[in-house]
Order: C-alpha cells, then structure tokens, then sequence
C-alpha cells in the first residue's frame, strides 16, 4: 500500500476516535446533570392516603378516612326520563330500508361499468345487423321491381 492511503486512514481513524470521546463526554454530562440536580423537573406533592371504604381502627389513619357520602336523590331523574319518553313521537321506519341487500350487490356494483360497454355494443351490433337487413331486402326488392314489366295487363282487377 502506498503511504498516502496509510496516512488518511489514520487520519480518518484519529477523527472517529475523537467523535467518540466527544459522544462519550456529553453523555457523561447529562448522566452528572440528571443525578446531581433536579432544578429543571417540578417536584410534585407525594400522594395522600384517602379510605372511602375501609373503616380504620388505628388512630394516625382516621384523618385519611372520608365521609361516607349519601346517594343522590335520582327518582326526580328518572320521573322527567319517562315523560319525556312518553312524549317523545313515535318514529316510523321503513322496512324496505332496513331489509338487508342481496348477496351478490357488491358483484353489480364492481360489473356494472363493463355490462354498461356491452350493453352499448350490443345495441350497436343490433343496429347494424338490422341496417344490412334492411339494405338487403332493399336490393331484392329493387330486382324484384326490376322484373315486373311496365304494361300492366287486364282491368287492373284480378278475376277468380
């Protein structure tokens, strides 16, 4: 290997060292600063005891029991509940709406667009197969009045 090669791979080996001493001293440094100091985090209040069910005997834990609460009077609630389903309207529904659709809709639904282009060119077809038609029986006729002759003979009445 030529020296010049040796010389920037050092060189490159000497900066990935030194990025690493860098990476590792700021790492250091908040690890030093989160355990040392906690003057960025608020401290919040440590929680209390509160027994809304227990009934303590010991003296130090009655001050965390709480009054027990008497249930809310909810017969008022449930009066004006049932006036106002009482007098709510009846609301008619439809069951044409709510009967269920038929299994093969979503099929329809994803074909419809390709039976609407056969659709057309079945009329197309028809129309043509009924223009060739017309123009055949046209020319048939045009030969079969072609072989009439001009003179009409007799009365014009034709005799039994």
């Amino acid at each position: 290997m030529p020296d010049n090669e040796v010389g920037k791979m050092e060189e490159a080996a000497l900066k990935r060292k030194e990025r690493l001493r860098a990476m590792k001293r700021k790492r250091d440094e908040k690890k030093a600063g989160n355990d040392g100091d906690d003057s960025g985090k608020e401290k919040l209040p440590e929680p209390k005891l509160k027994f809304r069910n227990y009934q303590t005997e010991n003296d130090s834990l009655k001050e965390a029991q709480m009054e027990p609460i008497e249930p809310a009077d909810i017969k008022e609630h449930i009066a004006d509940q049932l006036e106002s389903q009482n007098a709510a309207p009846t609301i008619e529904v439809d069951l044409f709406k709510l009967a269920p659709r038929k299994p093969d809709w979503d099929l329809k639904r994803d074909l419809q667009k390709r039976l609407d282009k056969l659709e057309r060119r079945t009329s197309q077809a028809i129309a043509d197969i009924v223009r060739e038609k017309l123009i055949e029986s046209a020319k048939s006729n045009i030969s079969n009045v072609a072989a009439i002759p001009d003179v009409p003979s007799g009365t014009g009445y034709e005799s039994d």
